[in-house]
């Protein structure tokens, strides 16, 4: 990865210039990752280690929980350390590499987030013919497809920014390293550039989330003919995904929507999808689910985890 400018390091300016806001940051975002950790890894060790992962909703889940894992494992860790840290600096491969991994495990979540809302539908929708259309074949290939979706969407905004010169200030505006922030810096005109991440990562975004909200649009209108226990049933196995959908898609569309600028808004959004949502993500899919609670205990009560008896 040679750079062919005189920039070897970026230098993150951060969330703020005063040490008493960074030293409350440190303290909060390193609970909000230890959150992070033990959520995501008891959600995908109670659904591996139970029966909950021969059902295709769960099994999405678990994987799901490895991506908040990977994805929010790419940024947070560091901005920890610079709360801290004096110079807050990270070197020119080492930005092309955090651009690439953050979008890489993003890009994964968004299209895993899909084949939830996907298998909803044929759950609430075509229930008879389920067992088939959402067969252990078809969930490997739709898990599959959504790490093919993550690598294309992250190799073209890496291609995008990696021939980019950088030969003046080297001040990224931001906590991490992200597009918009590295073509605010490049010294060539990047207005069509900026287009091509609008279409790489807003409209992906913006018509991902029309798709899931049809798909649950036609949800609702499918159960209008169910009993009242059935609807109220089939709806509050909907409620969780869709709350995390909003929780999600909304910043993202907010900041890559728009042509390449930067707001000071930004980087509260951008903390939204990279450690709220990472962390919320457990507790939403769990404090409401009974077959997940029932699963949590089971696993961990009985020792079946500490054995190595894995439901595979």
């Amino acid at each position: 990865m040679e750079n062919k400018n005189n920039i070897t390091e970026f230098i993150l300016l951060g969330l703020s210039q005063k040490k008493e806001i960074e030293v409350l940051c440190f303290l909060l975002f390193l609970l909000c990752y230890i959150a992070i950790l033990i959520g995501n890894l008891l959600v995908m060790i109670s659904i591996t280690y139970s029966h909950l992962i021969n059902h295709p909703m769960y099994f999405f889940l678990s994987f799901l929980s490895l991506a908040d894992l990977c994805y929010t494992s790419t940024v947070t860790p560091k901005l920890i350390i610079d709360l801290l840290a004096k110079k807050k600096v990270i070197s020119y491969n080492g930005c092309m590499t955090q651009l690439f991994t953050m979008h890489f495990f993003g890009g994964i979540e968004v299209f895993i987030l899909t084949g939830m809302a996907y298998d909803r539908y044929v759950a609430i929708c075509k229930p008879l013919h389920y067992t088939l259309i959402m067969s252990r074949q078809r969930c490997n290939s739709i898990l599959r497809a959504s790490c093919a979706g993550g690598f294309l969407h992250s190799l073209g905004l890496f291609l995008l920014t990696i021939f980019l010169p950088f030969c003046g200030s080297n001040e990224i505006d931001h906590y991490f390293c992200d597009v918009y922030p590295l073509l605010k810096l490049a010294c060539i005109d990047t207005h069509k550039i900026g287009f091509l991440v609008i279409a790489n990562s807003g409209l992906m975004g913006l018509v991902i989330f029309v798709v899931l909200m049809a798909s649950y649009f036609m949800i609702l209108y499918n159960v209008r003919a169910y009993s009242a226990e059935n609807r109220h049933k089939a709806l509050s196995t909907c409620s969780s995904h869709i709350t995390v959908v909003i929780l999600f898609f909304a910043p993202v569309i907010f900041v890559y929507i728009r042509p390449a600028t930067t707001l000071p808004e930004d980087k509260v959004f951008t903390l939204f999808y990279t450690i709220i949502v990472p962390m919320l993500n457990p507790l939403i899919y769990t404090l409401r689910n009974t077959e997940m609670k029932n699963a949590i205990k089971k696993v961990w009560c009985t020792g079946r985890f500490w054995k190595g008896n894995p439901m595979i």
